[in-house]
């Protein structure tokens, strides 16, 4: 049976996490972990009480959601993968848990975010799910849909999806995302303009203040004129290389004669 004091410390845990208090959270995730690994439960081994399994589940949930309030990816990645054995290889004998497909949306979000699509098809296709099923969970439609409208290139259908996410902290990754898809534009538009007004270019950059939109021109290093309402784009010149003609001339030459020579 887990001890006394890591069953103290996780009533804690859930009493500070809901109340909102991120930084005590993660004071007490790191207590908790040391405990979870003095009683064997961190990656579990031998015959553990399934009660402590769930106890210890329930910690790494939290650590996951706590991970992403505080923008920790490394961090969720890590609790994440320390879930997999509590999901896949106890998930037959343990009672189901209400955090486990927000998390595992999440992660899919994730390697959209970081464009690991082959990734992405691979978690997808090992989903504990029927493949009807899965657009019939709003935690994994929700990934799947962005995942279409990025093949699409239908950005304004991601951006919306910002306001349709199932849980709050899906907004972090779209808003990941959309940063990956502003760079993508912001690339095309400094290619196919020299300028724009700003009214225009926030509108193609999904941005709802001029505000943002300097801030990120500033950030790309274009001209911003208020008075004007212009943003001129910064033209990245292209590096020429000189050829040595005469150089290449007077080697060919030399390796004619020698040619001459041995014929």
């Amino acid at each position: 049976m887990a001890p006394p004091q890591l069953v103290q410390l996780y009533k804690e845990l859930q009493h500070t996490f809901t109340s909102g208090n991120l930084p005590q959270t993660g004071v007490l995730l790191t207590r908790l972990k040391i405990s979870l690994t003095e009683a064997g439960l961190l990656v579990p081994f031998g015959n553990p009480k399934l009660e402590d399994l769930v106890i210890a589940r329930d910690i790494l949930e939290v650590g996951a959601f706590w991970s992403i309030r505080t923008k920790d990816i490394p961090s969720f990645d890590r609790y994440f993968s320390q879930l997999q054995t509590f999901y896949n290889d106890f998930g037959s004998s343990l009672p189901p848990s209400p955090r486990e497909y927000p998390l595992r949306g999440l992660n899919l979000i994730r390697l959209l975010t970081q464009n690991r699509i082959a990734d992405f098809h691979t978690t997808l296709e090992s989903l504990p799910l029927r493949a009807d099923a899965l657009t019939g969970n709003p935690y994994i439609a929700h990934p799947i849909n962005l995942e279409q409208w990025l093949m699409e290139g239908s950005y304004s259908k991601v951006w919306n999806a910002r306001e349709e996410a199932p849980a709050e902290e899906y907004k972090f990754f779209v808003d990941s995302l959309m940063g990956t898809i502003r760079n993508e534009i912001a690339t095309c538009e400094e290619a196919a303009y020299d300028s724009l007004p700003l009214k225009d270019a926030a509108t193609l950059l999904f941005f709802k203040s001029h505000a943002e939109l300097v801030t990120f021109a500033q950030q790309r290093g274009w001209q911003v004129d208020l008075t004007a309402g212009k943003i001129t784009f910064t033209k990245k010149t292209e590096e020429k290389v000189e050829i040595p003609k005469e150089k290449l001339i007077l080697a060919n030459l030399q390796y004619a004669r020698e040619l001459e020579q041995i014929v």
